[in-house]
């Protein structure tokens, strides 16, 4: 009999406490502290992830798990142009087709993709390629047809079968033009395919509807072969994976399913069901046999959903990012400045409900809790936060008051741990002005001066007395703000209310990507290249929307559980974020807290028994 170090290469470590990472499966170690042996298990699993940018189904879908595309499709009352764009934790908008359409196939990369066919007002032939900016028509399909399986790469696509009509024939496409080969022995439609055109797969499907297919037929670039039979019959599902290890999800049996199966070239095996069961969602097709994304579709009977889950086989059990309930503050208030990383934030000022008196409070949070400390000298409410500041030193500028009401202060106070203190004032000033920075090395920006105008203004602080600098590109009140004095971030604001971001260099400001959801009084974490924005103010909701901003463009994370604006200016990373008080859609100030946390991995350590 072989021994573990003939097997593995390495004998059994003995270690004090169980390894993070670098572990592969069935490795196994002794753990000394617990007196155990350990080893680590591969895991199969969907974990949500951030929804879509807007519910829609039976778009065109490429990519991989990290860089996925979804292109066109329905969203419930008409067919759509719109293209999202996939990183890995969020969506962001990208070109729109040439062609609206819903139920074509797509392949290749998010910079180099492809879709075809598809159902206008009548099934087409057209075909559009992508390079991760915009679409370019292509030459046509020789046959118009929707509900084809699709696989392969921009420069190297299969499709077959679809309706109306034509259930067995195949098309190559080799970058240029499309080519009739030989025909899939199953005929059907509404199918799913995976793979390249060399190797490719397709599965599932009805003929003639309803009837459902189980079938599977394999594809070597030349010729089609029978495949094992899917252990669920079904049309309208989806699939990603190279042909020696497909996966099949999804889908209608008659209802809407969660079932997914993994080929591993032999025979269709159950594996993890999706969370929420249903058809016509999008998948990055050419995936990997580990790692795949389902986004949007149908849980009918039901309505288009925007919901994404990712798959992962691992040796790490992920666990989604997402919002959860934090300890309420003690004074529940809106328009408070704050600072400080998750654990360890402060919040100060702040309003008790619109038109009533403006407060000064400080609190302190640990992670769980509120404490009261000093308050501020000069009470007030829509001030600058320095969201680098910590629990023992930051600063708080401008602002306003109601009963008695002042329009816009100039005051500046600081924060030593224990008590606040008076020092110099801003040169102009203004209520909801936004900053980013630390208690010696801030930046407060825009804003309002009185109730009638808004200022462009920008101005520098060095630890004792502000200079006025570059102004912004154009007056507004309300922004947001993250990182340094010199690399800030700005968004949204009160006009209209804005999509406007803008990045701050020391020096000049210079446009960035604009928001998804155009709004203004957000919640603000992070840094100008890992930002995060949440909550807000439109002119007709309180959206819970939370963005994510990587130094070029923002994209979708999961919501909060409750829409509120004016919450608790900076508090937190991009990562390990803060969400506290605001007021809801009743207009009443808050003691809510909410903290996000970001997508977080570890490894799947087994104890070692006997039994």
């Amino acid at each position: 009999m072989a021994t573990y170090r003939e097997l593995h290469g390495r004998s059994i470590q003995a270690v004090t406490t169980d390894p993070t990472g670098d572990v592969s499966e069935g490795q196994i170690w002794y753990n000394t502290t617990s007196d155990t042996f350990k080893s680590v298990l591969v895991t199969e699993a969907w974990a949500s992830s951030a929804a879509m940018i807007s519910a829609k189904k039976a778009a065109m879908p490429g990519g991989i798990q990290t860089a996925a595309f979804n292109a066109g499709g329905n969203d419930g009352s008409t067919n759509v142009n719109s293209t999202f764009e996939y990183n890995g934790s969020g969506f962001s908008s990208g070109g729109n087709i040439n062609t609206t359409r819903r139920g074509g196939s797509g392949g290749g990369t998010l910079t180099a993709g492809i879709i075809c066919g598809g159902f206008i007002t009548a099934v087409t032939n057209a075909t559009e390629e992508y390079n991760g900016t915009s679409w370019t028509s292509g030459n046509n399909m020789n046959t118009s047809r929707s509900g084809q399986a699709g696989f392969g790469t921009q420069t190297a696509n299969v499709i077959s079968g679809g309706q109306p009509g034509q259930g067995t024939t195949t098309e190559e496409y080799d970058g240029t033009n499309w080519t009739t080969v030989n025909t899939n022995p199953t005929n059907g439609a509404e199918r799913a395919g995976d793979g390249i055109l060399t190797a490719g797969i397709t599965f599932g499907g009805h003929t003639p509807a309803p009837a459902k297919i189980s079938s599977s037929e394999l594809y070597d670039g030349t010729n089609w072969t029978s495949g094992p039979s899917l252990n669920t019959a079904r049309e309208r599902l989806s699939g990603f994976g190279p042909q020696s290890s497909a996966y099949a999800f999804g889908g209608d049996t008659g209802s809407t399913v969660a079932n997914t199966e993994n080929y591993n070239g032999t025979s269709w095996s159950e594996i993890a069901d999706m969370a929420t069961a249903r058809k016509e969602n999008q998948s990055g097709q050419i995936g990997s046999s580990t790692a795949g994304v389902a986004m949007g579709g149908n849980t009918a009977p039901g309505a288009d959903i925007d919901t994404t889950e990712e798959f992962t086989k691992s040796v790490n059990v992920i666990t989604a990012a997402a919002w959860a309930s934090g300890g309420n503050l003690n004074t529940g208030r809106n328009g408070a400045g704050g600072c400080g990383p998750q654990t360890a934030a402060m919040a100060y000022g702040g309003q008790q409900n619109p038109g009533t008196a403006t407060k000064g409070e400080t609190e302190q949070y640990d992670g769980t809790s509120w404490t009261e400390v000093n308050d501020l000298n000069t009470v007030r409410y829509t001030g600058g936060p320095s969201i680098q500041g910590t629990q023992t030193a930051t600063i708080y500028f401008g602002g306003a008051r109601q009963n008695p009401d002042v329009a816009g202060y100039n005051n500046t106070e600081t924060w030593n741990g224990s008590s606040w203190s008076e020092v110099a004032n801003l040169n102009e000033a203004r209520e909801e002005i936004g900053g980013a920075g630390t208690s010696t090395s801030a930046v407060g920006f825009a804003g309002n001066p009185s109730t009638a105008t808004t200022t462009a203004a920008t101005e520098e602080w060095d630890g004792s007395s502000w200079t006025s600098v570059n102004a912004m590109p154009g007056a507004d009140r309300a922004y947001a703000g993250s990182g340094s004095q010199t690399a800030a971030l700005a968004w949204g604001g009160k006009g209209s209310p804005s999509a406007a971001t803008y990045e701050y260099d020391g020096t000049n400001w210079t446009a960035g990507g604009d928001l998804i959801t155009a709004r203004s009084r957000q919640g603000c974490a992070g840094t100008q290249t890992a930002a995060l924005g949440y909550g807000g103010d439109t002119p007709s909701t309180y959206p819970t929307a939370t963005e994510g901003y990587d130094g070029t463009a923002w994209s979708t994370r999961p919501s909060m559980a409750a829409g509120r604006q004016r919450l608790t200016a900076g508090s937190g990373s991009q990562t390990a974020a803060l969400g506290s008080g605001g007021y809801s859609n009743t207009t009443s100030s808050v003691t809510a807290t909410e903290e996000f946390t970001g997508e977080t991995t570890a490894i799947n350590v087994k104890t070692l028994t006997q039994s």
